[in-house]
């Protein structure tokens, strides 16, 4: 129930970015969010949960009532909240990328190579600055960086054979993200650069 909750004040504070800019309620329901957040399994320890807080299940032994029922519903919310945090939209078959909601805390304070499975299955890794943070979509590597001088988002599209794409916009062109919706191996890579002031949280 938890995990509904926090989807659906996410849903709100997004139709609130929309409709009412970045205005006082739409920071309210920013840290509403994150309040919420704090109240899910991944974020207390085993002892305070009762269970182990990522177990990705749902069951009810014979001999007892609901021991954690609705894991898996929790996961899948757990997993649009997310990408919804990372600011990951489609429209028209375009990949936007809106993180307002995103907090600064999740940039890295050291960096780290970022490990990934690509499309054959093959273990990769990329380096991953401080100011950044990296993850996949559909096995293809993101990463964002925060720039205090840029006041734009701005994206680098890497393909694995041809030209690097460079735009100052938030929108993934419809052909790039149909390469990465079908996993077709053109693009290797997504570098974004996130102006700091865009992020409310």
């Amino acid at each position: 129930m938890v995990s509904k909750l926090l989807l659906a004040v996410q849903e709100n504070y997004q139709q609130a970015w929309v409709e009412l800019g970045n205005c006082d309620k739409t920071k309210q329901l920013g840290e509403f969010y994150y309040r919420v957040r704090e109240g899910i399994g991944f974020n207390k320890t085993p002892e305070v949960y009762g269970a182990f807080p990522t177990d990705p299940y749902s069951h009810t032994p014979k001999q007892a009532g609901a021991q954690q029922p609705g894991m898996t519903g929790q996961v899948k919310e757990e997993v649009i909240t997310r990408f919804g945090e990372l600011g990951i939209t489609v429209t028209d078959g375009e990949i936007q990328i809106t993180p307002n909601l995103l907090s600064e805390k999740e940039f890295l304070t050291e960096p780290v190579a970022f490990e990934y499975f690509d499309l054959q299955g093959k273990a990769n890794r990329i380096d991953v600055n401080v100011g950044s943070l990296a993850f996949t979509l559909c096995q293809v590597p993101f990463v964002y960086t925060l720039s205090e001088e840029q006041h734009d988002v701005s994206l680098t599209v890497e393909l694995t054979n041809g030209p690097t794409i460079e735009k100052v916009s938030n929108m993934i062109p419809e052909n790039l993200s149909k390469h990465i919706f079908d996993r077709s191996g053109q693009v290797k890579a997504v570098y974004v650069t996130i102006p700091a002031e865009k992020l409310v949280i």
